[in-house]
Parts: structure tokens; sequence; C-alpha cells
């Protein structure tokens, strides 16, 4: 199955309202990297455990780990969970950086070094949450 279908198999069988805010979502970090390559993570892992809730993946960048290995993952990702939708902006140095930059202005969220989570898109500051996604696509494109 192409990645685009698994996408929206994935937002179609979430409930309402979290289905149309994930699927907003994914329509505005698609109008800010429309040419964004696409992932979508099951949350399985190779032995077919689940690990993690699925997500969707946008952009790409580079890992560099400590043992000098690498591995190219999403720049900006998106997940519904039990309490509501976590957008990851990921590879940031700085884990202050989205506290520090956004959690005065984006509305009811959770901020954290590399995730802001929310119950509902009505909850936030929508132009704020833009910014933080343009940042992380822009983070990695130096």
């Amino acid at each position: 199955m192409k990645i685009e279908e698994q996408i929206n198999e994935y937002t179609q069988n979430l409930p309402e309202p979290k289905r149309m805010d994930l699927q907003a979502l994914h329509d505005i970090i698609l109008s800010l990297n429309p040419n964004a390559k696409l992932w979508f993570l099951t949350g399985k892992n190779s032995e077919g455990k689940v690990v993690s809730n699925p997500n969707i993946g946008y952009g790409e960048y580079i890992i560099n780990y400590a043992d000098g290995k690498t591995k190219p993952f999403y720049q900006v990702g998106l997940s519904a969970n039990t309490t509501g939708i976590s957008v990851y902006i990921m590879g940031i140095e700085d884990k202050n950086y989205l506290i520090n930059a956004y959690e005065n202005k984006i509305g009811k969220a959770k901020l954290t070094g590399y995730c802001i989570r929310f119950k509902a898109l009505k909850d936030i500051n929508i132009d704020t949450l833009k910014e933080a996604i343009r940042f992380g696509f822009e983070n990695h494109s130096k």
C-alpha cells in the first residue's frame, strides 16, 4: 500500500473530531511544504508489537548517532493519541527551544523538547503552530 493510502486509512479510522483535526493538520503541513517526503510509521516494531502510536512524517533529515551511525528520519511528525494530538518537531538541538519560543503564545498545549501536544485544534493558536512547523522544516535545510 502506498504511503498516501496508509495515511488516508489511518486518518479515516480515527473518531471525530480527532479525524477532522488530524486531516486539517495534514493539509496545513502539506501547504507549508508541498514537496515534503511523506512517511507513515505504523507504531509496530519488526516483530509486529505495538511500541508507539502510528504517526505521519513530513520531510527528511539525517540523525547522527554518537557511534557514528546515521539514519534518515522525518523533520515534522503528526500523531493522534488517547488524549489528543501530538506534533513532533525533530532534530532540535536546544531542548528548550519550543518551550521558550512558543509556550506563551500557542494556547492550551504541552510543549517538550520536540513535541507540541494538545487536545484539539480549537485549543491552540494555528498561526503559532504553523510557525513551529516552519521552523521544523527550516531547521535542517541549512
